[in-house]
């Protein structure tokens, strides 16, 4: 190997271009996940500035665009993390019934608790229309089931990040995604498999 430096094209980010190139990309990944045009604009607006504070740091090993996605998840988790920090965790009962319904003896299915048998499809019209349905029941969890089920499905953050996210222990943690994808799959089956 000769002693020639290999010269790193420096890549530079533009951030007179983001809103016009990835603002309304940047909106709708959030909104989903925070279910609050008002909330979902300002962390926009805040994942704009924190890039605009650190654009310095940006050294162009991802796109720009991955790089404003990076940001904008670590708001999304920052929000969720102050959300739970404010409200006290209470253990509430269960309006859909007794876990006991949903499971017998042996740890199987309840006679009336079974799955449906569900078919997905490559119709993007379908498709669209089952992410609507999920977004309705996503919304109607209590709001501890709900970011549980965001930060786990959503963000794919993992348990132990999710419990130090929302402050949780692991077995509040478990109980609450049990919980939430009952209600899920019980409001999907109610409202798409409808037989």
């Amino acid at each position: 190997m000769d002693n020639k430096t290999i010269e790193k094209k420096v890549i530079k980010a533009d951030p007179q271009k983001w809103l016009e190139f990835y603002g309304d990309l940047l909106y709708q990944y959030t909104l989903p996940r925070v279910n609050d045009k008002e909330v979902a604009e300002d962390l926009v607006q805040e994942t704009f500035l924190s890039a605009l504070k650190g654009v310095h740091n940006y050294k162009g090993d991802s796109s720009e665009k991955n790089w404003l996605f990076a940001i904008l998840k670590n708001k999304i988790i920052d929000y969720y993390r102050k959300k739970a920090s404010e409200q006290k965790v209470m253990s509430r009962p269960n309006p859909q019934g007794s876990e006991d319904d949903w499971f017998n003896d042996e740890g199987d299915w309840g006679e009336n608790r079974k799955p449906k048998n569900w078919h997905t499809s490559d119709n993007p019209t379908e498709r669209k229309e089952i992410q609507k349905i999920i977004n309705i029941c996503k919304d109607h969890l209590k709001t501890l089931q709900q970011h549980v089920f965001i930060l786990k499905y959503l963000e794919e953050l993992d348990s132990n990040e999710i419990c130090k996210v929302l402050n949780i222990s692991a077995s509040n943690y478990w109980v609450l995604i049990h919980r939430a994808r009952l209600q899920m799959r019980d409001c999907v089956e109610k409202f798409w498999l409808k037989s």
